[in-house]
C-alpha cells in the first residue's frame, strides 16, 4: 500500500472520528487499518494521532498532515473526473445517499433506468434520513430536501415539493369535513418528527375572511420519525398531516384520503428537492444519472398528477 492510500485512510479515520467507524465505512479490519496508520507514522517518522480507550485526538504534526491528506484526496478523485470525461459511455463506481422515502419511490427507479442503460456502471445506495457527509464520506451524489445549505456542494434543483393537507374518509366521518384554518387544527394530526426537527407548523394565505401569512400549528397527537408511517396513519384516520407531495407514489383516492382547506394559499415547498455533488464539473457519471432521475420525476413532478386538479389547489389570489 503505498503513502497516498494511507493519507486517504488517516483522512477517513480522522473525519470519521475513529478507527472502527472508518474500518466500516472502507469495509476493512479494523486491526488492518490501524496497521497502515501505524505504518504511515512510522514512514513519516512523526506521531499523528493521540489514542486513548474512548478518543483520537490529531498531533499537531497530525493537523498539518491532515490538510495535505485530504489535498491527496482532493487530487485523486480530479485525477479519475479527468479521465472518466474521456469515456464514450458511463463506467466506474456511483456512489449515492439519500433520504428513505424518496430513495425507495424515485431514485431507486432511476438506478434500475440507468445501470439498464449503462451495463458497466456499479452504484451503492445509502438510504439515511440523517444527512451524511457527502465529501468525507465519498458520495459522489446525495439527494436532499430541503435548503441546500453547504456552501462547499454544488446543488441542482430538481423539483419542487409542494405541501397539502390531507385526511382519510373515515376521519372526515368521524370528526367532519373542516371549512376554515381553525376548524382544521383543533383536530389530531400525525406530525413528522425527527433528530430535534419537527415539522408542525404552515403559514396559511387568505381566502376573503382569512389575514394573509397566518402560523397555524398541528396538534400531532402522534409524532413518528418515518415518512412512510406518516401516511400509513393518516389512512388509517388517527390524525390528518400535512405532507410534501412527493411522498404520494399514487393517486390519493385510491387511498381513500382527501384533500383540505384547498381554497387556502399554502408555501410553494415544504423545501425543494435537490441533487448535490462536491464537483463543480462534474463526470458524466453524476450527469447523466442526474439527467435519469430528472426523466423519472418529470418536468412537471409525477407526484403531483396523484392529486387531481391539484394545479388549481392552495393557489395565491
Amino acid at each position: 500500500m503505498d503513502i497516498a492510500t494511507r493519507l486517504d485512510l488517516f483522512f477517513d479515520v480522522v473525519k470519521q472520528g475513529s478507527y472502527t467507524k472508518a474500518a466500516n465505512l472502507r469495509n476493512i479490519d479494523r486491526s488492518s487499518l490501524s496497521k497502515q496508520i501505524k505504518m504511515l507514522e512510522d514512514e513519516l517518522g512523526t506521531r499523528l494521532l493521540n489514542r486513548s480507550t474512548r478518543s483520537l485526538s490529531l498531533t499537531e504534526a497530525g493537523k498539518e498532515v491532515l490538510k495535505q491528506a485530504e489535498l491527496v484526496r482532493q487530487t485523486i478523485a480530479d485525477t479519475h473526473r479527468i479521465v472518466e470525461s474521456f469515456h464514450s459511455q458511463p463506467k466506474g463506481l456511483l456512489r449515492i445517499t439519500s433520504p428513505t422515502l424518496f430513495g425507495k419511490q424515485y431514485v431507486q427507479k432511476a438506478i434500475i433506468k440507468f445501470m439498464k442503460a449503462y451495463p458497466d456502471v456499479h452504484i451503492q445506495l445509502i438510504l439515511d434520513n440523517k444527512k451524511r457527509s457527502i465529501i468525507e464520506d465519498k458520495y459522489d451524489i446525495a439527494f436532499r430536501i430541503g435548503q441546500a445549505q453547504d456552501s462547499n456542494l454544488i446543488a441542482r434543483k430538481l423539483a419542487v415539493n409542494k405541501p397539502i393537507l390531507l385526511a382519510s374518509k373515515g376521519f372526515l366521518k368521524e370528526y367532519g369535513t373542516p371549512q376554515t384554518p381553525q376548524e382544521l387544527f383543533a383536530l389530531p394530526a400525525v406530525v413528522y418528527a425527527n433528530d430535534g426537527l419537527v415539522v408542525n407548523r404552515i403559514t396559511i394565505g387568505a381566502d376573503s375572511k382569512l389575514t394573509p401569512g397566518v402560523i397555524w400549528e398541528l396538534q400531532g397527537k402522534y409524532r413518528v420519525n418515518e415518512p412512510e408511517l406518516i401516511l400509513d396513519a393518516i389512512k388509517s384516520g388517527i390524525g390528518y398531516g400535512m405532507l410534501g407531495a412527493y411522498m404520494l407514489d399514487k393517486n390519493i383516492k385510491e387511498y381513500g384520503l382527501v384533500p383540505l382547506l384547498t381554497n387556502y394559499t399554502l408555501p410553494e415547498t415544504l423545501g425543494d428537492i435537490h441533487a448535490l455533488y462536491p464537483h463543480r464539473n462534474p463526470t458524466p457519471l453524476v450527469n447523466k444519472f442526474i439527467d435519469t432521475i430528472k426523466e423519472v420525476i418529470g418536468e412537471t413532478p409525477i407526484w403531483e398528477s396523484y392529486i387531481d386538479n391539484f394545479s388549481d389547489y392552495y393557489k395565491k389570489n
